[in-house]
Parts: structure tokens; C-alpha cells; sequence
């Protein structure tokens, strides 16, 4: 049977453990309603090549970062709105219960084992 109180549990530890990540490397940005990658502090007052160098590489590397954890964040979120729903825990595509062991492992899953490769956002 699906414990909805245990799987809201578990969206919101991820959700508040990927707002922490979010937010060591960027900031939403209000008008967007999209993360944005800041890049890090800067230790000196003046840095030389390699600084500016090493600089850029990690705020490129922040921006990748966000690229996986946005959408991630954004499942968990879409799912926690979903929980209280009938549907909640059914395949969209064929309308099936949804594996445990699935939502075990990704309680914010939108389609069962079958028609995983159907459900590009889990």
C-alpha cells in the first residue's frame, strides 16, 4: 500500500537538501522564477589570469549544475502538489500503479517501470 505520509517525507528532504545546493551556487532570479549561477566570491582584490581562469571554470561548472538540479527540484515540487491526488502514484501513461520499489527510489515518478523511457522528467 502507498505511505503518502512517508514518500511527503521524503519530497521534502530532497527538496529542502536541493534548495541548499541551489542556493550555495546561485540565486533564483525573481523575475525569471529561474535558478541562476553566481559565481563564487573572489578572495583578493586582484587576481591575474589563472584566478580569472579558475573563476570562470567554476562558475561554468555551477551553471551545469543547476541545469540537473532545477528540474529536479521542480519534479519534487510538481510531486508534493500531486501527493493528495488520486492519480498520485499512477502511471500517466497507462494509468497503473506505479511499482513501490520505483517510487521507493524516486517518489516523484510519474510513470511505472514499463514506460519509464515515456516519463523524460522522473
Amino acid at each position: 500500500m502507498l505511505d503518502k505520509k512517508k514518500i511527503k517525507e521524503k519530497l521534502e528532504k530532497e527538496r529542502d537538501v536541493l534548495l541548499e545546493e541551489l542556493r550555495d551556487m546561485g540565486k533564483l532570479n525573481p523575475e525569471t522564477d529561474e535558478w541562476e549561477a553566481t559565481p563564487e566570491e573572489q578572495n583578493s582584490p586582484q587576481s591575474d589570469h589563472n584566478d580569472m581562469a579558475d573563476r570562470f571554470e567554476d562558475f561554468e561548472a555551477r551553471s551545469s549544475m543547476m541545469k540537473t538540479l532545477e528540474p529536479r527540484l521542480n519534479n519534487i515540487l510538481t510531486a508534493l502538489k500531486r501527493l493528495n491526488r488520486d492519480s498520485f502514484g499512477k502511471c500517466e501513461v497507462c494509468k497503473n500503479d506505479i511499482e513501490m520499489t520505483r517510487l521507493e527510489a524516486n517518489p516523484a515518478a510519474t510513470t511505472c517501470k514499463k514506460h519509464l523511457e515515456l516519463g523524460a522528467r522522473d
